[in-house]
């Protein structure tokens, strides 16, 4: 199974909700779930950026195999580069896009 959780709050008890989603997710014993993305946009972009007090648990998912996909159409509303995101956070061009896309792929939707 593979699960994609959209994030775009950008309440910071909405983001660590979601990150934590995440790690339950990949520590869930029964090895059930394949595959984990994290599509984010709007004011959750903040949760990816460098310099964050989420940035060590963002890359600690990345590392463990989680992807992590920004909104372009985002970034550039807020003026930000893909150098202000957490390295190896992805860029999709839309997010809605994205986790429609994902969704027909057989992902399990999922919002904080």
């Amino acid at each position: 199974m593979q699960t994609v959780i959209h994030l775009i709050s950008g309440d910071e008890g909405e983001q660590e909700t979601a990150l934590a989603i995440a790690r339950n997710i990949l520590d869930d014993e029964t090895g059930s779930i394949d595959d984990v993305a994290v599509v984010v946009q709007a004011g959750a972009v903040e949760a990816i950026q460098t310099g964050q007090e989420s940035e060590k648990q963002v890359q600690a998912l990345l590392d463990d195999g989680v992807s992590f996909k920004a909104c372009s159409n985002t970034l550039e509303m807020m003026d930000l580069d893909e150098s202000d995101l957490v390295t190896g956070v992805e860029t999709v061009p839309e997010g809605a896009v994205e986790v429609t896309r994902l969704q027909t792929e057989g992902y399990a939707y999922m919002r904080p």
